[in-house]
């Protein structure tokens, strides 16, 4: 089915062609359309117009009222102040548009993209042989949402997980398992608990050796050596290591309720042959110059607190690679073989120079273009209730399985409290606490602006008042619930009837998602649509409570006009959490 044109759409394309008809050469004129609590919409272009034209905006404002032709769009429009128009449209072209957005499934009217393209999605990056900790939980939630709002709007994602699979330390633990054979399980004999606890035992054994014995430690280095030039029996045991390392994080990412694909598991080592091509490419170019040895770019814009220029170290000297090899030889894997349009990073904030000059560098090389954008998605910092970085009690980093499981308990206590109430299974109980938990998580995320840090608190995020997931996932099952008592009456669109003010505040907000899903995925702002879906859930709590759905019960077009404004909304509560990455359970 064809996208639907929303009101707000609709009622913009009437005021533009009626300032056209009034003034022929304001062709492209934007009448400035906004939502109004005076009014449904406010439209304020008509000042700057009158200003060019040198004309009395009041008058033009006027002339403008006159020349609109829209039967059944509008039911009154009202010149205010010094030339603004407050604008009320009718009751049945609200339930009109919505009639045409519950009939588009699960689209719900939401348009896709004119031109769809390829985003390349870098987001949730753990290092093999490490647990996964507080820390790596904003970069695959927020990814994780806009992965799905991207692919909602029609845009092709490849996700990649660029995890920490290369360096010095990998031979230390390579060469400990050549001396100490046997102490790894193959991956599939384990779970992901068992796994991690594997990995870090021989990490800490390996360590051990490595700080007290000189000898080892050159045999460690040479096995980098090994181990970075391809050498077969290094490679092998080097690769039981990383799939060890996958089961654990399998194991997070579904108790995070996120799907991880093998294939876009692309780590450090997968750049590992084209560092050499990158570097001899720059420095050929002259993109990149050698300085006492290595191989850097510099940038006249970006000085140190010496006021000399920061150079982007590329190849050092002695002859290793970084981290800005293997990032620009991702991009140039992106662009050229996955053919990417945009390069999408969800990284820490602490990387932001980092990246700015990654993305400098491969612009000059002619890697990134006009036609491929690629943009850094910073994120904050989870802080504890104190304000600070959260750490545990000991001041350890927190271990994203243990804070994951407590969210899933916590959240199956409040669960718990009205199962009786609603009829849950213990088994329900247990899996609906897990989306509750997880989804608690997610949101508090999410509903944050990314770039800013946010304090996690546990108490918060599961309580059912305020700006919380449980507040929405609530709303969801209730209205779930009145539809299941609705007896023999069905949701159904009337047109005809007169609104009450919540009804009409309700059906308004509802026929705003596609515009919001458009504009937050545009901007890759997941919080813009948190913050969309928790005003739903509120409008949905006023209409509920001012306009009797079952009791009392209300003349049956009236029932089945409200059970219809109930079900549009549980369907746009649905898609939208789904779209965060957050469950939506029938009953709770």
């Amino acid at each position: 089915m064809a996208s639907v044109t929303s009101l707000t759409a609709n009622v913009n394309a009437h005021l533009a062609s009626a300032l056209s008809a009034t003034l022929p050469e304001a062709t492209d004129a934007d009448p400035l359309l906004r939502r109004s609590d005076r009014a449904d919409y406010q439209a304020n272009g008509i000042l700057a117009l009158a200003k060019k034209a040198k004309a009395n905006p009041r008058e033009l404002a006027t002339q403008v009222v006159e020349k609109i032709t829209a039967p059944g769009l509008f039911k009154d429009v009202e010149v205010s102040g010094p030339g603004f128009l407050n604008i009320t449209v009718t009751d049945k072209a609200i339930i009109d548009t919505l009639a045409a957005r519950a009939a588009d499934g699960d689209r719900l009217g939401v348009p896709l993209k004119d031109k769809p393209g390829i985003t390349v999605v870098d987001y949730a990056q753990p290092n093999v042989a490490k647990e996964m900790h507080v820390g790596h939980l904003r970069s695959a939630v927020i990814g994780d949402a806009l992965r799905n709002m991207l692919d909602f709007t029609g845009e092709q994602t490849i996700g990649r997980h660029h995890i920490g699979d290369w360096g010095t330390q990998f031979g230390m633990l390579i060469q400990y398992l050549f001396e100490h054979p046997g102490e790894l399980a193959p991956a599939e004999d384990v779970d992901g608990e068992q796994a991690m606890s594997n990995l870090n035992r021989v990490y800490k054994a390996s360590r051990a050796v490595f700080d007290a014995d000189e000898d080892f430690k050159e045999r460690a280095r040479k096995r980098v050596v090994a181990l970075q030039s391809g050498d077969k029996e290094t490679l092998d045991l080097w690769q039981q290591f990383v799939d060890e390392s996958k089961v654990y994080f399998y194991s997070v990412f579904e108790k995070l309720d996120m799907e991880i694909r093998d294939e876009e598991i692309v780590g450090e080592s997968a750049y590992n042959d084209g560092m050499p091509e990158t570097a001899r490419l720059l420095e050929e170019m002259g993109v990149a110059v050698r300085s006492e040895g290595a191989l850097v770019v510099f940038f006249d814009e970006i000085r140190g607190k010496d006021d000399q220029p920061v150079p982007l170290i590329v190849q050092k000297a002695d002859g290793g690679f970084g981290y800005a090899a293997s990032d620009l030889t991702a991009i140039r894997n992106r662009v050229q073989d996955l053919h990417a349009t945009s390069l999408l990073y969800v990284v820490d904030v602490r990387q932001s120079l980092h990246f700015r000059m990654v993305f400098e560098t491969a612009r000059r090389a002619g890697w990134l273009t006009d036609e491929v954008t690629a943009h850094n998605m910073g994120y904050g910092t989870v802080l504890g209730a104190d304000g600070k970085p959260f750490k545990t009690r000991e001041g350890e980093t927190v271990k994203l399985e243990d804070l994951l499981d407590e969210a899933a308990e916590r959240a199956t206590a409040v669960v718990r409290e009205k199962a009786e109430r609603v009829g849950l299974t213990e088994e329900e109980i247990v899996e609906n606490g897990r989306y509750v938990g997880i989804g608690a998580v997610k949101y508090a995320d999410l509903s944050t602006s990314p770039n800013r840090d946010y304090k996690f608190d546990l108490d918060q995020m599961v309580s059912l008042n305020g700006d919380t997931s449980v507040y929405l996932q609530y709303a969801y099952a209730r209205i779930k619930s009145i539809l299941r008592k609705a007896d023999d009456k069905r949701p159904t669109a009337h047109p005809e009837l007169e609104l009450a003010p919540a009804e009409r505040a309700l059906g308004l907000h509802l026929d705003a998602f596609g515009e919001l899903v458009t504009e937050a995925t545009a901007e890759y702002a997941p919080h813009k649509l948190a913050a969309y879906l928790y005003q739903l859930a509120s409008l949905f709590t006023t209409f509920y409570d001012q306009c009797p759905v079952i009791k009392p019960e209300p003349p049956k077009d009236i029932a089945e006009n409200r059970l219809f404004l109930c079900d549009l909304t549980a369907r746009t509560l649905h898609q939208g959490m789904a779209l965060l990455g957050i469950r939506t359970p029938e009953k709770l």
